[in-house]
């Protein structure tokens, strides 16, 4: 099993930043990918971004350019450093590790979530 806690979250006028940083704990040996997703009222959880052990990053187009993730293996922990907010980046962010079982089966470890606003 895989704990996942997560911090950082709060409100934040549009143009702003935020960092949110999640610290893993338990088999975290096994964990493969890394990531943050979210989901704002209404709508279904989405991708963010992810982080591999090795480092390779995925970060979908709405995000690019403004969300960085970043990994340290040796504390266990992933971070989101979301810079240039826009109001539509509202939403509850849950930190996800992964863990491949095979090339198709794996299971996923979530976070309670932290809550992001971005208001003026």
């Amino acid at each position: 099993q895989v704990q996942l806690v997560e911090s950082g979250g709060g409100l934040v006028q549009p143009g702003g930043s935020l960092r949110l940083s999640c610290a893993a704990s338990g088999s975290t040996f096994s964990i493969n990918v890394m990531g943050w997703y979210r989901q704002a009222p209404g709508k279904q959880r989405e991708l963010v971004a992810t982080i591999d052990s090795g480092g390779t990053t995925n970060i979908v187009d709405s995000v690019k350019g403004r969300f960085t993730i970043s990994r340290d293996n040796a504390k266990n922990t992933v971070s989101l450093q979301m810079n240039s907010l826009k109001p539509e980046d509202t939403a509850v962010y849950y930190c996800n590790a992964r863990r491949f079982w095979t090339v198709r089966t794996y299971s996923d470890y979530w976070g309670q979530g932290t809550q992001v606003t971005v208001s003026s």
